[in-house]
């Protein structure tokens, strides 16, 4: 691993213009500017309203939330389900208020329907994990203790589900076996939800080799990502990054103690897919109840497949168990 002081830079699709650099003198510079866009707490017109609430001041955290204009238009409704959701950027990139996550946030609880809790979380290399992982929990303290009006009013604290999407579903996947040594009564979590969740580790996959040189995700930047993300001094072989090490966590007992079922999603052309398919296995080895789906095409982060998502997410959450 780097001592973090060698200078180094990302690409993100323009190999000319580095996204991310480091200076020699530690300076991190994020060069690549992602559009973002306000919350919409009140509109005439608009499907879902949005709005952003602080989660710990001290960290600089926060948290969008997401309603179907359903729901304050017709309190007597039953209420909706809670997503908390953790966005992707490899630990160091994008926000709750990137116009990208924004997005995705507002179909989600459109087509779910849902309450949506986006979580604006620190990010790396500043913040390396846990730091991620723990405002994760400190998003779930909030939801159970608030009194804000629209969690009060419109979501069901008996059925929450932590979902991500490449980072953040490995955000979502640890918050979820850190979760049950929390007191978060009255909100009950059901399970997680995890897109093309971001794993790693040093023997590379099949998949990894195959699509090394992708422009979406190169091995070479999803490398450089976990030397930013993970504690210093640690390899790709940390507990953070590899689910597969010492067989799977002992958390995992705890998992399926508590009764969650786990979603893992993915495509064959997302170079993590190996890694993907391997964590749906060690959770059935755990006695985890998992649904696997894994789509033919595609590639890390794709977009077109996204109402095929909310079509899966929506038959997982309303369901049966």
């Amino acid at each position: 691993m780097s001592d973090g002081k060698a200078p180094w830079s990302i690409y993100y699709k323009d190999p000319q213009k580095p996204s991310i650099t480091l200076d020699p003198d530690g300076t991190i510079n994020r060069n690549l500017q992602f559009p973002t866009i306000p919350a919409t707490p009140s509109s005439n017109v608009a499907t879902v309203l949005s709005k952003d609430v602080p989660l710990n001041p001290k960290h600089n955290t926060g948290l969008r939330i997401f309603v179907p204009r359903q729901a304050p238009d017709n309190p007597s409704a039953a209420k909706l389900p809670v997503v908390v959701y953790y966005h992707g950027g490899g630990f160091v990139l994008l926000s709750a208020a990137s116009l990208v996550n924004h997005d995705f946030c507002v179909e989600m609880a459109n087509q779910l329907p849902a309450v949506i809790v986006s979580v604006d979380y620190r990010l790396a290399p500043v913040h390396r994990l846990p730091a991620a992982y723990e405002d994760a929990i400190d998003a779930l303290h909030w939801i159970k203790s608030t009194d804000d009006r629209w969690i009060r009013d419109f979501a069901d604290y008996n059925n929450c589900f932590l979902m991500g999407s490449s980072a953040g579903g490995n955000i979502a996947y640890h918050a979820g076996l850190m979760a049950p040594v929390h007191d978060l009564q009255p909100l009950n979590l059901r399970g997680l939800i995890l897109q093309q969740p971001f794993f790693g580790g040093l023997e590379r996959t099949g998949s990894e080799r195959r699509l090394a040189g992708n422009p979406y995700l190169p091995l070479s930047a999803s490398d450089l990502l976990w030397e930013l993300g993970l504690p210093v001094g640690a390899n790709r072989d940390h507990g953070y990054c590899n689910p597969a090490v010492c067989d799977g966590p002992k958390e995992l007992d705890r998992v399926r103690f508590m009764g969650w079922r786990v979603l893992v999603s993915g495509c064959e052309g997302d170079p993590l897919i190996d890694r993907q398919i391997e964590l749906g296995k060690i959770l059935e080895s755990k006695g985890v109840s998992v649904t696997t789906e894994f789509t033919k095409g595609g590639y890390h982060g794709d977009s077109t497949q996204r109402d095929a998502l909310f079509v899966l997410m929506k038959k997982f959450i309303y369901g049966p168990p």
